[in-house]
């Protein structure tokens, strides 16, 4: 959970959110050895710095020489591939973070309601819980400067309240029943991220495990995951990378060496230099080598998690579920420049077991950057007939079903987008954080009853009534959003299901909200139904 985000479960928005996920995700190690610098680069290199010392003397107005070389520097990576990526030092600590598994800062969730900061949570174990920070204290001052009624964003936020671990920040909040401001004076610490949004069983056989992306720490989560629903006699398994946009290669390739036996390879990769060049099998005894598994995937899913559903895919090892991936097979590497900034240059491309590259084209810049809304236009999201795959890119699995490279791994079940799980008014209600908001209050004003409750219980009976839903409704009236009651007639079920989400995740966090959430995932609904392919895969003739 990324603590200084507003909600990231935000209702499903549009598929044109998809594009992100193009941004180039680090997957890789560093490589700071470089070859030997050739003479026609000496000369390009010379060019240049003679252009720059031209520009520098004799330009009529005063310029600044160091923007130019970063302008140049990023107009230049242009011309290869859309993942090849220049980050400043500025904003390298920033892009690192959600590798890395953590930051540093003073452990909260926060939220800013009506231009107003809000403790959502204090982390268990952090800093501020240490101090007394509480749910629902209203942060009105940071370092002695009025942050309240001010326009503050979130990175605003994030820039205030992160900072190196061993530092003071101090704050002054207002809690509801307290007539004077309460300050505190925090030491910042490390405060970790999780990649393993939920794991929990669906039935007394079947277990779940949602990976949002490959950090620093992803397979230690996924493992302990993997190994308390064991305890908990999980016999079947389904491994959710939806939306999952990839991130470290060797988090992948672990994840998978629990999966596979005898050796067998997960992934390759070949580059121009041959210490590029890498191949990966399965090296120990893993949790889980025998037992049915199905990956869920979709648009969303990219780099590192293609990585996995290949090479379990091409084992027949497990069944994909869900719509045809990203289609990023290239590996970048971070290379440190000197001045602190980071080249993430792509050094190679990764094949599958079966040699197959899922890397899509890219030589059309702005085609590749719409293709996901190009894929829903077209009816992809809706339609596996609207897919059409290059014969000569046509591959065999170690059972000899057929696969296709060139642009995303096709799942062996489609599942189409169910838009009856969409809601415009929906999307409108969270995205100005009122659902966010109304359950908040809701919570803070019920604490008491809902504490009582066990999770069991409330998943089983706590019902949204129409008079909560009446309450969204001018929650939403007040930050601006125009009520559409034909649309909340319509969907009025999926409306109580996400506000009953949203108040389970402040009870009892991601363990209380994804079981509720996951009965909008239709990828998933449909999964839990073909065990028994999975079961059979090995032996079935595609």
């Amino acid at each position: 959970m990324n603590q200084y985000n507003n909600s990231k479960y935000q209702i499903r928005l549009p598929i044109i959110l998809f594009i992100g996920i193009a941004a180039g995700i680090l997957i890789g190690a560093t490589f700071t050895d470089s070859p030997p610098v050739q003479n026609d680069i000496n000369s390009s290199m010379q060019k240049f710095k003679e252009v720059l010392t031209m520009i520098d003397r004799n330009y009529v107005d005063q310029v600044d020489t160091d923007e130019l070389v970063e302008e140049a520097i990023e107009n230049m990576l242009t011309k290869l591939d859309p993942h090849s990526t220049y980050i400043s030092a500025e904003d390298r600590i920033r892009a690192n973070e959600d590798l890395q598994g953590n930051f540093e800062g003073i452990g909260v969730e926060f939220n800013i309601f009506k231009d107003t900061i809000v403790v959502v949570s204090p982390l268990s174990g952090g800093p501020s819980e240490a101090v007394g920070v509480m749910s629902g204290d209203k942060i009105i001052k940071i370092d002695g400067e009025d942050v309240a009624g001010v326009g503050f964003t979130n990175r605003d936020v994030q820039e205030h309240l992160k900072g190196p671990k061993g530092t003071e920040v101090n704050i002054t909040v207002k809690r509801k029943g307290r007539k004077e401001p309460i300050e505190f004076t925090i030491i910042r610490d490390k405060i970790p991220q999780y990649s393993v949004d939920a794991s929990y069983m669906i039935d007394d056989e079947i277990g779940y495990i949602k990976v949002s992306r490959f950090s620093a720490t992803t397979y230690e989560e996924f493992l302990a995951s993997l190994r308390e629903l064991k305890k908990q006699g999980m016999k079947k398994l389904v491994l959710d990378l939806q939306g999952n946009p990839g991130g470290y290669m060797n988090h992948a390739i672990n994840m998978v060496d629990e999966f596979l036996s005898n050796s067998k390879l997960i992934v390759y990769t070949k580059g121009k230099q041959e210490r590029f060049n890498s191949k990966a099998n399965a090296s120990r005894k893993g949790e889980f080598e025998e037992g049915e598994l199905i990956v869920l995937v979709n648009e969303g899913s990219a780099s590192a998690s293609e990585i996995v559903t290949g090479a379990l895919q091409d084992n027949d090892r497990a069944l994909v579920v869900g719509r045809r991936t990203f289609g990023k097979g290239l590996v970048q590497a971070p290379m440190e420049l000197n001045d602190g900034s980071e080249l993430r240059l792509t050094i190679s491309r990764y094949y599958t077991p079966s040699g197959r590259s899922i890397q899509k084209p890219y030589e059309d810049k702005d085609e590749y950057a719409h293709d996901i809304v190009d894929r829903y236009e077209h009816g992809e999201f809706f339609s596996a007939d609207s897919i059409k795959f290059t014969d000569s890119l046509k591959y065999q699995t170690a059972h000899g079903r057929t696969v296709y490279g060139g642009g995303g791994i096709m799942p062996d079940y489609f599942v189409p987008l169910d838009t009856s799980l969409t809601s415009t008014y929906l999307n409108k209600l969270f995205t100005s954080n009122s659902v966010q908001e109304y359950t908040f209050n809701y919570v803070a004003r019920n604490k008491t009853k809902l504490n009582a409750m066990d999770y069991k219980d409330f998943y089983n009976n706590f019902q949204v009534t129409g008079q909560m839903l009446k309450d969204l409704v001018e929650a939403g009236k007040a930050n601006g959003v125009k009520p559409n009651y034909n649309d909340l007639e319509k969907s009025k079920d999926l409306f109580k299901l996400h506000v009953k989400a949203q108040i389970a995740r402040q009870i009892w966090n991601n363990k209380g909200f994804y079981p509720i959430y996951n009965q909008t995932n239709e990828i998933l609904e449909h999964a839990v139904k073909l065990f028994d392919e999975a079961g059979n895969l090995e032996r079935a003739k595609f």
